[in-house]
């Protein structure tokens, strides 16, 4: 791939119940875009501690290139996983004055990738979640932002603070990809298509709707397509939606925004549920390789 990629969120480390991986919904689709061929650039505070050095080693194996990253003293932000019958996992977090959340004006890269990709707890956390967004909508005015809400309620239990911050992103960024899950909890009373429609409005391009097992849709001005989920043996669903994310930036990438249309759209979905069902199979967030998917 030849456009310039940025992804811009948290590493971590994921502790579950049967041990621990490196996670984060930023590090995960860094880590899948860089096993679909893709030349990628992390963004984060990186600890020089365990987890970090770590996650460091995991990220580099990958071919994510860290050159915007900052390397930090600060502790690796903790994310506490229940996986329940279904293999869909819970989260709690231990990530105060962590490297993982230690976003700043006085470290964040300069000059503007063709595609940033950013989401989850970054966008919330603060301090960093506000120097994150003044920095990502200067970017705005040259770079595609792709953005990921990634819900999770336990880091901001108040559902209207947090459709006010999620839809603040949605504003500055051309493509959207969320899961039914989030759109249940920020909006309980408004169906999926609506809440695409009303971000429609708000300034996004394009929705993409993940549904767990039962696929995945996409919503534009002109698009309402939907695709069916691949059956699996489900180990754990950890990484699948950053997994479709990658998919998504991938294919912006050869194709363009508004080139994510009618066929070619329905078959870019039907490659991120593939490569979402792989993720699957794995315990934590393993995604695929491109030849994986094209197999």
């Amino acid at each position: 791939m030849s456009a310039s990629i940025w992804v811009c969120g948290e590493v971590l480390v994921d502790v579950l119940p049967n041990g621990t991986v490196i996670g984060g919904g930023g590090a995960n689709t860094a880590k899948a875009l860089a096993r679909l061929g893709c030349a990628v650039e992390f963004i984060d505070g990186i600890s020089s501690d365990e987890y970090g050095v770590r996650a460091r080693r995991e990220l580099i194996k990958d071919g994510v290139g860290l050159s915007l990253s900052l390397a930090s003293d600060k502790p690796t932000g903790k994310s506490i996983i229940a996986i329940d019958a279904h293999g869909v996992g819970s989260y709690k977090f231990d990530v105060e004055n962590s490297a993982t959340f230690d976003f700043n004006d006085s470290w964040l890269p300069k000059g503007a990738p063709e595609i940033l990709h950013i989401g989850t707890l970054a966008t919330i956390i603060e301090p960093g979640a506000s120097a994150l967004f003044k920095w990502a909508k200067e970017l705005s005015e040259k770079t595609i932002i792709v953005f990921d809400p990634n819900v999770r309620p336990p880091a901001l239990p108040d559902a209207k603070k947090y459709r006010a911050a999620v839809e603040k992103w949605v504003e500055i960024s051309e493509v959207v990809k969320v899961s039914e899950a989030d759109i249940a909890w920020l909006y309980p009373a408004t169906s999926e298509e609506g809440v695409a429609r009303e971000w429609l409005e708000l300034g996004a391009k394009l929705v993409v709707v993940t549904r767990g097992a039962d696929g995945l849709a996409a919503i534009s001005k002109s698009d309402l397509i939907a695709v069916p989920g691949v059956p699996v043996h489900v180990i754990d669903t950890v990484g699948a939606g950053d997994t479709v994310g990658a998919v998504i930036v991938e294919a912006i990438a050869k194709y363009g925004v508004a080139g994510l249309s009618g066929g070619v759209l329905k078959e870019v979905l039907h490659r991120a549920a593939k490569a979402a069902a792989i993720t699957c199979t794995r315990k934590g967030a393993e995604p695929p390789t491109k030849s994986e998917i094209e197999s």
